[in-house]
């Protein structure tokens, strides 16, 4: 059985490889000890000139947004719970499940092949380069990452649920506070952030991509009434999901 891929804006895969060049050539010039290196350090050190303490606290608050395990796949798994017994269909489980492979098969094996020490960690004059501490473990940043995947699966979840204006502050807001509040806090350098900007994007792409409605059950879920489609429909009166619109 094939599965058709499903239309999202802007259509094609040339974004998609614009994400993936983008990201390549971060890391590229990162590895090469270019001047990206002297930008990390100047953030870095302008960040903690001025990080008065009522901010620290406030910001490392805002920072929890994006831990995956305690927070974003809780919530997701929530949303789907509800969203299934509403429903009647275990699908909108198979978008949390897609996006806990997707992010754990990515953020942590990049950590261990860089091999790059956090902004907060490094004592020394320059930037730790990549491919260079063993204990390192800061690029791409991983709050990033799963803020755009995260919030992306609860935005698609939920619209057809709340207005659209809230699915809109959902997807696209606590990103950019993320990316925001790691950097200034020091937890990760400024090309930490932006090269997982763009590895979120990609990976967000690809599972709104994904046909959920059309992956196969199993004959048991199918005979119990488990199985049905989940995108397509939707309670009278709201928008079909973010991933049905062309």
């Amino acid at each position: 059985m094939r599965l058709e891929l499903r239309p999202i804006r802007p259509s094609g895969w040339w974004l998609d490889a614009l994400l993936v060049a983008g990201f390549a050539v971060i890391t590229i010039l990162l590895a090469a000890k270019t001047p990206l290196l002297s930008l990390d350090l100047a953030v870095r050190d302008f960040a903690d000139a001025h990080r008065p303490g009522w901010a620290d606290t406030l910001l490392r608050w805002c920072n929890r947004l994006g831990q995956g395990g305690q927070v974003l796949t809780p919530l997701a798994v929530i949303a789907a719970f509800f969203l299934t017994r509403a429903r009647h269909t275990v699908r909108p489980f198979l978008l949390v499940i897609g996006a806990f492979a997707i992010t754990y098969v990515t953020i942590g094996p990049l950590k261990i092949w860089t091999d790059r020490l956090a902004a907060s960690e490094h004592v020394h004059a320059h930037p730790e380069y990549l491919f260079y501490a063993d204990e390192g473990i800061s690029y791409p940043s991983g709050h990033v990452v799963n803020a755009i995947v995260w919030y992306g699966v609860l935005a698609t979840l939920l619209t057809g649920v709340v207005s659209p204006r809230v699915v809109a502050v959902i997807r696209y807001t606590v990103p950019v506070v993320l990316l925001f509040t790691t950097t200034y806090l020091s937890f990760h350098w400024i090309t930490d952030g932006l090269a997982a900007l763009l590895l979120g994007l990609f990976l967000d792409r690809l599972l709104r991509r994904v046909p959920w409605d059309a992956v196969p059950l199993g004959g048991r879920l199918t005979r119990a009434g488990w199985a049905g489609p989940f995108y397509d429909v939707e309670p009278a009166g709201t928008e079909a999901p973010l991933g049905n619109r062309v």
